[in-house]
């Protein structure tokens, strides 16, 4: 018997000598594409087209194989075929429901798809009619309210998803997607709250519900009043916060986790043996890089939900007992994802473990803790887009954080410790960390060896200039309300400090090539007004005496590299250049520090004339400080603890349009055919009532 073979429609025989034959859905597709009414001749048409298993290739390229003229002609049937299948979905059989779903999904991207190329007709009158766009929504989205909040097939809740994601996201700038007006009027952020509370549903469908709440916030969320985002900023149900907080923690932990174990397959391997092995001489040049693709969907949720809900703070810190769980997942299990970047989430027995097996010690781990490993390893390399685009997303969440007095509160608490083991870069002059000798701090230590770690590793040709000023930005929101509420956080400043006077210098020692790009004034500012924080206030915050004596030591030791600072900045406001202005205010800002230095180092140097020492030790130095402290003069400098509050719409507005426009391609085109399937729903479908 000759074999049979399928393809794009076709039942063609192995013999060449027969025609191919194709199959009945596909001649049924042909009819549509007639300017014939196809229930004129067959008045059972629609209701068989729907028992028919779907052929979204053969019918999205169809329509893209249509000129914009042809298409006009054979609208009527596209707007009966889009109201039938509005009509299926109200259907008891689940498999007119499927096909139903399916079906808009290939008209609606195969329309959009078209509409590329010709802008000769409007979408929505090419879909449904101006006439009956409204109803037509209306009672689609009515629909899917019902699928998505229904006690029934989780099969169908995933097609409805996925369908609401195709819709979303059929555009690069969803703005420009004007059939979002009708999800705006018909709203469906209840069902994705209730499918983010019910911890079922949360692990079949919550990956796809944050993604898609987060692309609808983004909206026309400039030009009108969004009620997503309305919405988004009252909830206060403890368990849809949860439910919302689980789902990124674990989307986070999944790549937490891809990135470890890459690292260890990099490290286990024969170069790393052989560089072991041989010594040093082989690792002159830059280790190479491990790449995992970055999540900007589930980190843009994150912000979305930092940024307009207060309540969800809350759930940053909140351990989470389902993590380290072993959970069964609900038959059918979700498939596996494309991508990380990609709509389905990770399957919930892969998850189960994650968290706990990054952190043999650590008993508990919040989503905070997670999100800040995943920072670690997304800001370690910002030459690539996506990272960079990571990174400044994820500074900017920190920013909010640093803002939030209740985040501060649990930050700074000395009862919440947690051991937090942050990705370092490896970097040849420094020894990689033990992780077991991690100690128990509070929160914000690992925000600021966050911050610390990422001012020491970018310096470099080309120079992240907005990461590092958000980053000390958010180090001196954090000062403020250590300041503000006198927290003595024991902190190895010192780090920080020279983490600190060593960007100065390679701002200084860069100073031509950087400046035909950037303004290093700001940042020498921002810099040099953070050891301002810490003279003026520093007995107010720092933990010990001791420390403060410290801070004065490091500034004597490392003068030169503040005196250059005034040097360089004195000899650009002296000139009357672009840089005026902006080195004048650094030459007022280095008084402190100067009239510390000019006020110790004599004092340090008769100390060692009288008792005949060459070089003192530190200790010797920190005694001729404290010694001296009394008779040193300090001006007082006003508005060292301001600072000007984020605001995303006055700032950041290009960069988040362009975010979006980015995770609305990757959300497209991973969801291809394979992931609206038929073979799993068909196996839950098998008999027809």
């Amino acid at each position: 018997m000759a074999q049979v073979e399928k393809r794009g429609g076709l039942l063609r025989k192995s013999s060449a000598s027969k025609k191919p034959l194709k199959e009945k859905v596909v001649l049924m597709y042909d009819e549509i594409f007639m300017t014939e009414d196809p229930s004129k001749c067959s008045p059972r048409f629609w209701e068989e087209l729907f028992l028919m298993k779907v052929n979204l290739e053969y019918l999205e390229g169809k329509l893209e194989s249509l000129d914009g003229e042809e298409l006009m002609k054979i609208k009527d049937n596209i707007n009966c075929l889009f109201q039938h299948c509005i009509q299926a979905l109200g259907e008891e059989h689940p498999i007119r429901v499927v096909n139903a779903l399916q079906t808009l999904c290939a008209l609606i991207r195969g329309v959009h798809q078209k509409n590329k190329s010709t802008s000769g007709f409007d979408i929505i009158n090419m879909l449904m009619g101006f006439d009956k766009a409204e109803l037509c929504m209306k009672n689609l989205m009515e629909s899917l309210d019902s699928l998505l909040c229904a006690e029934g097939s989780e099969s169908l809740k995933s097609l409805c998803l996925k369908l609401l994601l195709c819709l979303v996201t059929v555009t690069d700038n969803i703005s420009q997607n004007t059939i979002l007006e009708y999800v705006m009027i018909n709203s469906i952020f209840e069902a994705i709250l209730q499918i983010l509370s019910h911890p079922p549903s949360r692990r079949e469908h919550g990956y796809d519900a944050v993604v898609l709440l987060a692309l609808l916030v983004n909206y026309r969320k400039y030009e009108s009043v969004n009620p997503y985002i309305v919405k988004l900023s009252i909830v206060d149900d403890e368990a849809t916060l949860n439910g919302m907080g689980l789902v990124i923690t674990q989307a986070l932990s999944e790549y937490n986790r891809q990135y470890k174990d890459k690292e260890e397959e990099h490290q286990s391997g024969f170069f790393s043996a052989l560089t072991n092995m041989v010594g040093s001489m082989f690792i002159a040049d830059a280790p190479e890089k491990i790449s995992v693709q970055t999540n900007e969907a589930i980190l843009l949720a994150l912000y979305e939900a930092v940024h307009l809900n207060r309540n969800f703070i809350t759930v940053l810190a909140q351990s989470h007992p389902e993590m380290g769980l072993v959970t069964t997942p609900v038959s059918p299990a979700p498939a596996a994802p494309v991508t990380p970047l990609g709509t389905t989430p990770p399957s919930s027995d892969v998850i189960s473990s994650v968290e706990l097996s990054l952190d043999a010690d650590v008993q508990t781990s919040n989503l905070l803790i997670t999100f800040l490993k995943y920072s670690s390893i997304v800001m370690q390399d910002t030459k690539d887009e996506h990272r960079l685009h990571s990174g400044k997303l994820c500074l900017i969440i920190l920013t909010c954080i640093a803002e939030d007095q209740y985040a501060n509160a649990f930050l700074h608490d000395d009862n919440m410790n947690f051991r937090v083991n942050l990705h370092r870069m490896p970097m040849r002059h420094r020894k990689k960390a033990a992780d077991k000798n991690l100690p128990c701090r509070p929160l914000v230590c690992a925000v600021l060896d966050l911050m610390v770690e990422f001012i020491v590793t970018h310096m470099m040709k080309e120079f992240p200039m907005d990461l590092y000023v958000r980053c000390v930005q958010v180090v001196h929101k954090l000062l403020c309300y250590q300041k503000k509420c006198r927290v003595r956080l024991h902190y190895t400043w010192r780090e920080l400090w020279s983490a600190l006077i060593n960007l100065l210098k390679f701002l200084m020692s860069n100073e031509t090539v950087l400046l035909a790009k950037h303004n290093i004034f700001t940042l020498a500012l921002m810099i040099v007004n953070l050891f301002n924080m810490f003279i003026t206030y520093g007995d107010t915050f720092l933990p010990t005496p001791s420390s403060y004596d410290e801070l004065y030591y490091e500034i004597i030791r490392m003068h030169q590299s503040f005196d250059n600072l005034h040097s360089m900045v004195l000899r650009l406001s002296t000139n009357a250049g672009q840089w005026k202005e902006a080195a004048s205010k650094v030459t007022h800002a280095l008084v402190n520090i100067r009239a510390i230095i000019n006020h110790f180092n004599p004092k340090i140097e008769s100390y060692a004339a009288v008792n005949h020492i060459s070089q003192l030790s530190e200790e010797q130095v920190l005694e001729v400080v404290r010694a001296n402290y009394d008779t040193l003069t300090l001006k007082l400098q006003d508005g060292l603890d301001q600072y000007e509050r984020y605001s995303e719409q006055h700032k950041e507005a290009a960069f988040f349009k362009e975010l979006v426009r980015s995770i609305s391609t990757n959300v497209r085109r991973n969801l291809a055919f394979h992931t609206l399937s038929q073979e799993a729903l068909l196996k839950e479908f098998s008999t027809i009532s």
